[in-house]
């Protein structure tokens, strides 16, 4: 696993130094996708959109430099609060995935242009239980809706992209219904801003970041919108 819960921080860090300390190339490319044909219908009011797709990390990283994401926190959906720490999550076998929670305005960026971000550059899609150098299931790629028709946009989006086969195997990514979002340990929130020369970051995740900018230049902003700025105006 990438961190084991029986490790403390700091020795978590240091094994991951000694596993990545050399890095040539990010673990994951991006894949230039067609936008969605079908998106969710114009809203009023912020709206939400809960995300897996492996390590919280480097998907709260992507959409924290998205235009019009008003914030991105990293945490667990698929399994129930009392099992909704990180320490029982990394075992398997909560039903869990490490999620991200996307609060976002409709009126600068919509919801099929999230799942268009989602797919083509914070994580590949065709991976099953697992997400670069991370497995098991509390990695997979996983989209909770939390409307019909946030589920009917992102069904009717994985049948276009398998059927254009602009990937090179199957889109692995399971549709269900949020039942609830907790959301993670204050120290993984903002871990791709605060700690960007960590290996496993710089490795994995920065590219993410720079894939953003280069493929939707119109919807990447520089400064990231961080969970503990949002707190700090709350």
């Amino acid at each position: 696993m990438r961190r084991p819960a029986v490790l403390s921080l700091l020795a978590a860090t240091t094994a991951l130094t000694l596993a990545f300390a050399a890095p040539t190339r990010a673990a994951e490319d991006a894949v230039v996708i067609p936008a969605p044909a079908v998106d969710v219908a114009p809203a009023s009011g912020i709206q939400t959109a809960v995300i897996a797709g492996g390590c919280f990390w480097g998907v709260q990283g992507v959409f924290q430099h998205t235009a019009g994401v008003v914030n991105a926190v990293s945490g667990y959906a698929g399994g129930t609060k009392a099992t909704a720490d990180y320490q029982t999550v990394s075992s398997g076998r909560t039903g869990h995935a490490e999620s991200v929670e996307i609060k976002y305005d409709p009126k600068k960026i919509s919801y099929g242009k999230i799942l268009q971000i989602y797919f083509s550059v914070a994580h590949d899609p065709t991976q099953l239980n697992r997400q670069g150098p991370d497995t098991g299931p509390q990695y997979r790629s996983a989209i909770f809706t939390t409307s019909d028709e946030q589920k009917k946009v992102a069904e009717a989006y994985i049948a276009q992209l398998n059927g254009a086969k602009v990937f090179s195997k199957p889109i692995a990514t399971k549709v269900g219904a949020l039942e609830a979002f907790y959301p993670a340990e204050a120290y993984h929130q903002d871990y791709l801003t605060l700690h960007p020369n960590q290996p496993y970051i710089a490795y994995n995740d920065l590219p993410k970041v720079e894939n953003l900018k280069k493929l939707f230049a119109d919807n990447y902003i520089e400064k990231p919108t961080l969970v503990s700025a949002s707190k700090a105006t709350n």
